[in-house]
């Protein structure tokens, strides 16, 4: 009794990430007692509990008792930086399961426990944003990936989804290896874990001439580069073609978007706040990072066919443009990264919608870019939003797109990062090749083949409609997200 009040308080600072955990034990048990059908009902049935479970839990962050908190002896701590982070990992994770309902009955993929994943592992993102130690970092991602080795290997039948999770898996090993090797470093150097703590001993440690020969350093470079792996980042970005090729579509699109903004969100938090004064350090590293990643994402995409694998590319070179925000080490940047979080995020969700829609005459997914031919004749309306998607993925004006590339590059410039912003536009121009070529090529090539239109399920209807609309409501009205995204940048660097 003692022991639970000792903690009860705590408790109700994870009310939301329990109930989370509590609901896919739950669907485990209904999985398991429930005949499977031929049908495969089994699956969209989990999957439309799985997205009650997320809309329920975005109610409990958003009503719940507690917003600022710090918990659980300094482990994890509750603000308004972490709750934004954590409402749209849960809409994009609700947005991902209403697109895959149809592909997964189409596909034959009978798994129930698909859904069970994706459930432990958006507990696992939730609890990784709020993250406020080192050991809870690690434990976390773990988790995560966890989840993810095993969701990027669900089509059974599949010897290329196979050799994705393995993939994964394997140099995912190594990755973590090496951040908790950086963890372990930073931990040796100082005695602490607690991100708090360990931003009070290192107020105005970068002036100590000890810094620069220091393990400190080592530690900080080895945890950075266990992130940009995560993050699909150049250099360390060469499993993100194959896997994302091997998966599920739909695995992709997950992959594609919802860890990207939680890990984003942790890697921030750790470098603007933890280490903060020691930016001369690590903002280098991000430097070399964005540019390679930028370079790489709008190169490596020119020679690709395969959809999944432009899509891979093109992850990567946004994730470039997201690295810029976070290396100015500023309020502005900070908030341009937010922004750009928010218009990637529906962009992609959009354009995956769109991909998972369409099938060719025998009932097949589309896989390279060449089967979109014709689809202009087809479907205009779909013509039309795949084409405004990558018009505003190019940064084309007026769209949504431009005006996150133009924050980012004028926050880039403020913080005189010069470098950034001159690729960063070069590599944007190079990439509008290949965004473009979406759109000549289902306008103007004759297809080979006859593709099959079906009317739009109405969860993937819905949501390819309102990213579509966000993007464009952002577009012409962005003040919404400019004067959320300051209030959480003011709030989070001050």
């Amino acid at each position: 009794m003692d022991f639970l009040s000792l903690f009860e308080n705590d408790f109700l600072g994870i009310i939301p990430e329990s109930f989370i955990a509590f609901a896919a034990c739950l669907l485990l048990v209904y999985g398991v007692n429930v005949p499977e059908h031929p049908s495969n009902t089994l699956v969209v049935n989990v999957g439309w509990l799985t997205i009650l479970t997320l809309c329920t839990t975005i109610l409990l962050l958003v009503t719940g008792p507690v917003h600022e908190m710090v918990f659980f002896y300094n482990c994890l701590r509750i603000d308004s930086f972490s709750l934004f982070l954590q409402v749209i990992i849960l809409l994009s994770v609700i947005s991902v399961i209403l697109l895959s309902l149809d592909y997964l009955v189409r596909e034959g993929i009978h798994s129930f426990e698909y859904m069970v994943l994706i459930l432990l592992s958006s507990c696992s993102m939730l609890l990784m944003v709020a993250s406020y130690d080192l050991i809870g970092i690690y434990l976390t991602i773990e988790f995560q990936s966890l989840a993810f080795y095993v969701i990027a290997a669900s089509k059974q039948d599949s010897e290329f989804s196979t050799e994705a999770g393995l993939k994964y898996f394997v140099l995912g090993a190594f990755a973590s290896g090496i951040l908790l090797f950086g963890c372990t470093m930073i931990y040796g150097f100082t005695g602490l874990t607690n991100l708090e703590d360990l931003a009070k001993l290192l107020t105005g440690i970068a002036s100590m001439p000890v810094v620069s020969s220091s393990g400190l350093l080592v530690g900080i470079i080895f945890l950075c580069v266990g992130f940009m792996f995560k993050l699909t980042a150049a250099p360390f970005h060469m499993w993100a073609p194959d896997v994302y090729q091997g998966a599920p579509t739909s695995v992709t699109a997950f992959f594609a978007i919802c860890p990207k903004l939680a890990i984003l969100g942790l890697f921030a938090k750790i470098l603007l706040f933890t280490f903060y004064d020691l930016l001369n350090s690590w903002q280098s590293i991000l430097l070399l990072c964005s540019l390679a990643s930028m370079c790489v994402g709008a190169f490596g995409a020119l020679g690709q066919n395969d959809i999944k694998r432009l899509l891979a590319y093109s992850s990567i070179g946004h994730i470039g443009y997201l690295l810029i925000g976070l290396a100015c080490g500023t309020v502005d940047g900070l908030q341009s990264m937010l922004v750009y979080m928010v218009i990637y995020m529906t962009m992609s969700l959009t354009t995956f919608g769109v991909v998972l829609s369409i099938r060719t005459k025998n009932g097949k997914s589309i896989k390279n870019i060449q089967d979109l031919s014709g689809l202009a004749t087809s479907n205009p309306a779909l013509a039309i939003t795949l084409s405004l998607t990558m018009f505003s993925m190019a940064g084309i004006p007026p769209l949504a797109g431009f005006m996150s590339k133009f924050y980012l590059f004028f926050a880039a410039l403020s913080a005189s990062l010069y470098p950034l912003a001159v690729v960063g536009v070069l590599t944007s121009v190079v990439s509008s090749f290949y965004y473009i070529r979406f759109i000549k090529i289902m306008y103007f090539d004759k297809s080979e083949q006859t593709l099959q239109f079906e009317s739009l399920d109405a969860s993937k209807a819905w949501v390819i409609a309102t990213t579509m609309a966000v993007t464009v409501f952002l577009a012409a009205y962005p003040a919404p997200i400019f004067l959320m995204t300051e209030k959480l940048a003011l709030g989070f660097c001050i």
